[in-house]
């Protein structure tokens, strides 16, 4: 199959500069893992050249093979690393971030999918001398509710979980143990146990979906009380992976930031390189703005 060329527009300015080495030096020292470098994205230059990464606990083997996804898949075998959380905290610490963006890998080989050292992790983070603002992007833990009442007890400010695609691919771009279901159940229990808490929910669009099933999920999220939504271009990791359906353009973008504003997200992020933590912090404060909390 032939490999389509990119366009124009997704051409990435490397970064290297900044706070990028920083950044690196402190991820090193206290083995650290970010979706940043696993998941291969487009904006690492950038975000690290602004000294900010998302971070990825619980290892960096998922338990589920997604079709777009470069994340290393197998089997952990139930292994947790115990010191992880006080590693991320001493890190936040000494980088001085006062945004945080937490995601991790799908466990389904622990009980709890993980959910007690995401809760701890943030616990240890809202301790600091000045506690950063926490944003986490939480697999769908099975849809088991005790699992995201302990997530969203430990005082997160945001809690994303990723759609990721339409109704209709799911099956067959997501991981068979995936549901599309499964994941609106998700935000909308993480509303119900928590009124107040911001949520936020993404797409990852050229899959294949067409531009009412986008609008058709941007509707279901919005059922379920979303606050944020990002929408991005799927870019194929490698050769194994998924082929790009199609690139679309940036004017596409801007047309679907406009009918996701105009359902009543409070924010919208939505461009060829937007990706679910990509400038999370600004994206946090901008709602802010709009005034209708905080």
């Amino acid at each position: 199959m032939k490999v389509k060329r990119k366009p124009h527009w997704l051409a990435v300015k490397l970064g290297g500069g900044g706070e990028f080495p920083d950044v690196r030096r402190v991820l090193r020292k206290y083995r650290l893992h970010t979706v940043c470098e696993e998941a291969k994205c487009p904006n690492i230059g950038e975000c690290w050249g602004e000294g900010t990464a998302t971070f990825m606990i619980l290892g960096d083997t998922c338990t589920r093979h997604c079709k777009f996804c470069a994340t290393r898949t197998g089997n952990p075998r139930g292994l947790v690393d115990e010191d992880e959380p006080e590693r991320l905290r001493d890190a936040v610490s000494e980088l001085g971030l006062d945004y945080v963006v937490i995601t991790s890998v799908t466990r389904d080989d622990l009980p709890d999918g993980g959910a007690s050292i995401f809760a701890r992790t943030v616990r240890l983070l809202k301790e600091l001398p000045s506690p950063p603002r926490v944003e986490l992007l939480i697999p769908d833990f099975r849809g088991d509710r005790a699992a995201l009442e302990e997530v969203v007890g430990a005082g997160p400010d945001v809690v994303a979980h990723n759609l990721e695609t339409v109704r209709r691919l799911t099956p067959i771009i997501r991981d068979r143990r995936a549901s599309y279901d499964v994941s609106l159940e998700v935000l909308r229990l993480l509303k119900e146990i928590k009124l107040d808490l911001y949520t936020k929910s993404g797409l990852i669009l050229g899959m294949g979906e067409t531009r009412d099933e986008i609008i058709e999920s941007l509707r279901d999220m919005r059922e379920r009380g979303v606050d944020f939504v990002t929408m991005g271009q799927y870019l194929r990791p490698t050769l194994k992976h998924l082929p790009v359906d199609r690139f679309l353009t940036p004017d596409e973008f801007r047309e679907l930031e406009e009918i996701a504003l105009s359902m009543g997200f409070l924010y919208a992020a939505s461009g060829p390189l937007v990706r679910s933590s990509y400038r999370a912090g600004e994206f946090f404060v901008q709602s802010l703005l709009k005034g209708r909390k905080g």
